[in-house]
């Protein structure tokens, strides 16, 4: 049970509503982001930015984002990011992989080591080495590697929510959500 109660949204402002009325899930996720009333609408304009308009591919930003899931550990992220992962090319083995921890595994190919690599290093560490470094650099350009970094950054803040307020977990909807911002090309929440 959630340490604090979800937004009634009937009794919730009239701004909040419009906003419920758009997305396609009424996740727990964003029932509680509805607390933050002043911030709802940008926090949800920047993840459906992430989502669906970042060069970054959506491979190394879903890699990037279960990892963040492991690591944090939330496992309320990880539920709804395995099947957008898998929409996007994840196999099951690279899945199984990250749920073990096993960032170096075979079936990861180097590019996505890297990614793997540098979003580990920013959850655990804030700064990824010189050596990770110069990896993801060989994968991305200096706008995918800021487009990664707000990724895990925005991820790592939604996995603090989940965690800290103790989230019940939703049947895995994220792909709805996914795909609705893709279909919209990242509009949802405006």
């Amino acid at each position: 049970m959630a340490r604090i109660p979800y937004v009634d949204l009937d009794k919730a402002p009239a701004k909040t509503r419009e906003v419920f009325e758009i997305l396609p899930a009424k996740l727990n996720i964003f029932r509680m982001m509805a607390h933050a009333e002043t911030n709802f609408r940008p926090l949800l304009r920047l993840g459906t930015s992430i989502l669906g308009e970042q060069k970054l591919g959506g491979r190394f930003r879903e890699l990037a984002i279960l990892q963040v899931a492991h690591q944090s550990p939330a496992k309320y992220e990880w539920i709804q990011h395995v099947p957008i992962g898998k929409a996007v090319g994840i196999s099951d083995e690279q899945i199984a992989a990250l749920e073990r921890g096993e960032i170096d595994a075979n079936c990861f190919d180097a590019e996505e080591r890297a990614v793997l690599a540098f979003a580990s290093e920013l959850v655990g560490d804030v700064r990824p080495t010189e050596a990770t470094f110069d990896a993801i650099r060989k994968s991305l350009s200096e706008r995918e590697i800021v487009e990664l970094i707000l990724a895990v950054g925005y991820y790592m803040m939604l996995g603090r929510l989940m965690e800290t307020t103790g989230i019940d977990l939703d049947e895995a909807a994220g792909g709805k959500v996914f795909e609705q911002v893709r279909r919209s090309g990242g509009k949802l929440g405006k």
